[in-house]
């Protein structure tokens, strides 16, 4: 069996393997717990298909081909027919059912209450109110369909061979969908009803939490003593989502981790972490787990979807970036910790804090080491995501540039979406396809980090390091990662691209799994910042050395991706990008 590292700063364990590390690693019960989730989601949707399924996609696809065959773009019966085969497993009434267990509290703007409670006369005001603005966006929607069709009209009488026409039906089409695409938020905020969703969270609170015990339990833990104090987690864990739900917090791009981390840092840092809490506190456990779930949305069919780009804006800058930046970190800002600098390197120029867990992991950092850089990319994360839309626009930049731009060097994925959103949906598939595809390194960074350090940076002069030695310091979960992604990219792909997205993509994992992603990634912020003692990380900013090695590595990272997401998209494969 393994035996537990003293350090106990340290982010992994380490020792000798056995069988019966199995189910006594931490590791290990991360992939065992992901891939429950994952199977139990499995169960749930693949036996109940939404009827006529597959009748409507062949259908919608009949119709895109001819279209496809008419025009020289996308025209308004191809749009038509591709929203018609749009259904999802997630519009399942169980699937709602679901979602009420799993969702985090509510939006609210002045009433925090709102965010747990909801009587039937609010709702209905609130309603009155979404009603107004859905109508008012459903018309300029209208308008502008009206418009699109003229403009396609004009096109096909020249028989589409007049570029100028051609350009202005497809500029049109495209101020439609984007409209359009507003009118369907609108029309969401027209079913508001009347909720408890404290109930809700209580009952998660247990489900979660037993879960993890059983987990705890195998490892040779005190269940009961973490049930107890992961209800204190849990608790800081829905706060850190009420703050985060709140209307302007969220139009600054303030989430859930900033919160989470910042209210465990309130309480470590005044009243001390209480000791009842202490065996709840388990950032790795609850990260973990989740990137054994986060696996299972790195889809291979995305990644091929959108081609070489794609592939050379997330496969070749992030190595690079990552390398350059370690070096510069070591050769030119002297830091003092060689652990530091990698996992702020990893952070910053892969996928933010799962690569940092994954890394961390990998060279042993310590546990402040590893909040530091989380800090830092949280920080980063909510100026890059409102700084970066804003001056895209701003310059006028195609708005796929942009996106590719943004998913290439934005490290939260969801951040990288809401701000591809604030662009176009064009933006915010490409942003968040090119994220997806550069997720698939946390695995690959873990690897050759592990290696590094095995071979060049904790090997003492005349000792040989064999392939166990690497296997030990690999962390397991990341298995679990790879291991889901392949999974789960192979049930996508036999199911076929468009019954995948209704019954994968738009259910088992945004119907199920991603939603507990979220909360055991909160679980893990939470038990960051309980974990955190300022003093301990004091001397990490003597001469500001992690900002400075932050800051340019990021500044290089925004220089080489939007000069690769320029060449990539529209000198080397601008048909590519002509189909988007």
């Amino acid at each position: 069996m393994a035996e537990q590292n003293v350090q106990q700063d340290v982010v992994v364990d380490k020792g000798q393997a056995s069988w019966s590390d199995l189910i006594k690693l931490e590791d290990y019960w991360a992939i065992w717990l992901g891939f429950a989730i994952l199977i139990i989601g499995l169960i749930i949707y693949l036996p109940n298909e939404p009827k006529n399924l597959r009748a409507t996609i062949a259908a919608s696809n009949a119709i895109m081909q001819a279209e496809s065959n008419i025009a020289p773009f996308k025209t308004i019966e191809y749009y038509k027919a591709a929203d018609a085969k749009g259904i999802k497993a997630t519009s399942s009434p169980f699937a709602k059912t679901i979602k009420k267990f799993q969702s985090k509290p509510h939006g609210w703007s002045t009433n925090v209450l709102d965010a747990f409670f909801m009587d039937n006369a609010r709702a209905n005001a609130k309603k009155v109110k979404a009603t107004a603005k859905y109508e008012k966006a459903k018309k300029a929607a209208d308008e502008s369909l009206a418009a699109a069709t003229i403009a396609q009209t004009a096109a096909g009488e020249a028989n589409y061979s007049n570029a100028e026409l051609n350009q202005k039906a497809s500029d049109a089409i495209s101020d439609w969908r984007n409209k359009k695409f507003a009118a369907s938020k609108a029309k969401k905020k027209t079913k508001v009803k009347a909720y408890n969703q404290l109930t809700w969270l209580i009952m998660l609170c247990i489900a979660v939490g037993a879960f993890f015990a059983i987990g705890r339990a195998a490892m040779g833990y005190s269940p009961a003593k973490f049930f107890i104090g992961f209800i204190f987690v849990f608790a800081i864990a829905t706060l850190a989502y009420v703050a985060a739900q709140q209307s302007t917090m969220k139009g600054l791009g303030i989430g859930y981790a900033a919160w989470a981390i910042l209210f465990g840092l309130l309480i470590s840092n005044t009243i001390g972490t209480p000791k009842w809490v202490m065996p709840a506190v388990q950032t790795e456990y609850f990260i973990k787990t989740g990137l054994v779930l986060l696996g299972a949305e790195v889809l291979f069919s995305k990644i091929v979807a959108i081609g070489i780009p794609g592939i050379f804006v997330a496969w070749v800058v992030t190595p690079v970036v990552l390398i350059s930046t370690f070096i510069f970190g070591q050769k030119i800002v002297k830091m003092p910790s060689k652990t530091l600098n990698i996992v702020i390197s990893a952070d910053m120029s892969v996928c933010g804090v799962s690569a940092a867990i994954a890394t961390a992991a990998a060279c042993r950092a310590k546990k402040e080491e590893l909040t530091l850089s989380v800090g830092l990319s949280l920080v980063f994360t909510s100026i890059m995501m409102i700084v970066m839309p804003a001056f895209i626009k701003a310059v006028e930049m195609p708005y796929i540039l942009g996106g590719a731009w943004m998913g290439g060097t934005i490290d939260a994925t969801g951040a990288v979406a809401a701000a591809g959103a604030f662009l176009s949906q064009k933006a915010l598939y490409v942003a968040a396809t090119i994220k997806m595809i550069q997720n698939v390194l946390i695995g690959v960074t873990a690897f050759g980090v592990a290696i590094y350090w095995c071979t060049r940076v904790d090997c003492t002069p005349g000792r040989t390091v064999n392939a166990w030695e690497i296997w030990y310091r690999f962390p397991k979960f990341v298995l679990g990662f790879l291991a889901a992604s392949v999974l789960f990219s192979w049930i996508y792909g036999s199911m076929g691209a468009d019954v995948g997205f209704a019954m994968i993509d738009h259910g088992v994992i945004r119907g199920f799994s991603k939603a507990f992603r979220g909360w055991f990634f909160c679980l893990a912020f939470v038990s960051i910042g309980l974990a955190t003692n300022f003093r301990e990380l004091g001397h990490y900013f003597k001469g500001g050395k992690p900002l400075i090695l932050y800051v340019c590595g990021q500044s290089f990272n925004l220089i080489l991706t939007l000069t690769m997401a320029y060449l990539m998209f529209y000198v080397v494969f601008p048909e590519i990008t002509a189909n988007i």
